[in-house]
């Protein structure tokens, strides 16, 4: 029977994971919550890169390295990848699509966080969703703007920026009422392509609310893409 080492990232991973039995491993590198009902083993913490998960690939017998990272860890696809290759087992990977901009969407794709400092200057009230990143650039808030940050967790913001915690899946009557209230001007997010977190995409539409997306990095080539949840069970339903 395969063993499986499931990189997790992204909601659906948990789904997967949830299928999983005993001999398996569901692998999270720590952030968030830490899943307590499953069947399969559970790991947290890093590899010490992709020789270390490579250590770790040989040590447990594993068969096959499932990459269910979010699209924005490119460091850890990367490694995956890598791993893979050195221990002659195969890579798979769930790879959401991207969110595509619809009739109505304002949308300006920027490159890293220089680009997006540029596109922001005009705006007074920018929602940034975008994870911890924007915790480290606190002390580069112009004068004149507030930003509202929102991430899985609750940290301290400053006298220029307030940070909201909360996690998805989020609903759109929600998302209209915090973009009402604290008078947002221009949507920061990363193109996730999740079902969990488009609601805001669809109240910037209504709204006509500017959305400055940040560019997917380059994920590496891997034996086989899987577009979804049901896409992989089916796969991994003929190979276990």
């Amino acid at each position: 029977m395969k063993r499986i080492l499931l990189l997790g990232g992204v909601t659906e991973a948990l789904a997967i994971a949830r299928t999983l039995g005993p001999q398996h491993i569901y692998s999270l590198a720590g952030i968030g919550r830490v899943p307590t009902d499953l069947t399969c083993q559970v790991r947290v913490g890093g590899y010490g890169g992709a020789d270390g998960l490579a250590q770790f690939i040989r040590e447990q017998g594993i068969d096959l390295l499932l990459d269910a990272t979010h699209p924005y860890a490119a460091q850890i696809s990367h490694n995956a990848a890598q791993a893979a290759r050195a221990c002659a087992i195969p890579c798979w990977a769930l790879r959401r699509p991207a969110w595509q901009p619809q009739t109505g969407d304002d949308w300006r794709e920027v490159a890293d966080w220089a680009e997006l400092t540029q596109a922001l200057k005009p705006y007074r009230r920018p929602l940034f969703t975008l994870g911890r990143e924007p915790l480290q650039h606190l002390h580069e808030i112009p004068p004149g703007q507030f930003w509202t940050l929102r991430a899985l967790d609750v940290y301290p913001g400053n006298e220029r920026c307030e940070v909201i915690g909360a996690r998805g899946p989020f609903h759109r009557e929600d998302e209209r009422e915090l973009f009402q209230r604290r008078q947002i001007d221009v949507l920061v997010s990363k193109n996730s392509g999740s079902t969990a977190t488009e609601p805001k995409l669809e109240v910037a539409r209504e709204l006509g609310v500017p959305v400055l997306v940040l560019k997917r990095p380059v994920l590496p080539a891997v034996d086989r893409e899987l577009g979804g949840v049901s896409e992989v069970l089916f796969a991994l339903g003929n190979l276990i």
